[in-house]
């Protein structure tokens, strides 16, 4: 008797724990689902200025125009592109009336790592305004001498070339210098609520199996 309740209780707290935790995916899946929504929408509104972008506030995935030159400086991050592989992307100075800052002008090829792009002309360009960190605790430091990242870092990257800490991904300009612009979307932002409520629901139903057939195999050696 004692057994079959220990069975019993526990095969109910498991369950209840377990459907506890889809439950909560499912509710981070709306969530998420929600802030992808908004970010799908910011990202469809027209540019503005990137004055008016950062007066007040900060608003991230904001497309915006940017007046002013690159003036050479760059920070290759080692990447991936579809249709060329291993590549880098370029991070760049632009100058302005708002200053120095970064701008991902998009990927190259490895082999074109070290091609001479020089300061351009003062030119109008639209982006995204973003303040990518991509760096964790494995990832590798930069390799300063050979100009080598492996992580954007906004706040690293601007201190290392001496600009803003504001962060612009390039979609469209005047001269790019042949650099291949990124769409920006929210195709990367990971979103696996789905995946792990149907894990939890999942292994809900199993622990409730399992509790069922140790109760049936208790009672039958209780009645024998």
């Amino acid at each position: 008797m004692r057994r079959t309740l220990f069975i019993a209780i526990v095969g109910l707290l498991g369950t209840g724990i377990l459907l506890a935790l889809g439950v909560w995916q499912t509710q981070r899946l709306q969530w998420k689902e929600a802030i992808l929504a908004q970010i799908d929408t910011r990202l469809a509104t027209d540019p503005v200025p990137l004055r008016a972008a950062l007066d007040p506030m900060v608003i991230q995935f904001q497309p915006v125009t940017v007046e002013g030159r690159f003036t050479g400086e760059e920070a290759h991050v080692l990447s991936t592109a579809s249709g060329i592989g291993a590549a880098y992307r370029v991070v760049s100075v632009f100058e302005g009336p708002m200053g120095r800052i970064l701008v991902d002008r998009g990927v190259i090829p490895t082999e074109e790592k070290d091609t001479a792009r020089p300061a351009s002309a003062d030119q109008t360009i639209t982006g995204v305004l973003r303040f990518p960190e991509e760096t964790d605790s494995f990832t590798p430091a930069p390799d300063l001498d050979g100009n080598i990242w492996f992580a954007r870092d906004t706040a690293a990257m601007a201190d290392h070339l001496g600009t803003e800490d504001v962060f612009v991904i390039l979609t469209e300009a005047e001269d790019n210098a042949g650099i291949r612009p990124l769409p920006v979307d929210t195709g990367g932002i990971p979103n696996n609520h789905l995946q792990y409520a149907i894990t939890w629901f999942s292994l809900a139903l199993v622990w409730i199996v399992m509790s069922l057939y140790f109760l049936r195999r208790t009672r039958r050696t209780a009645g024998a």
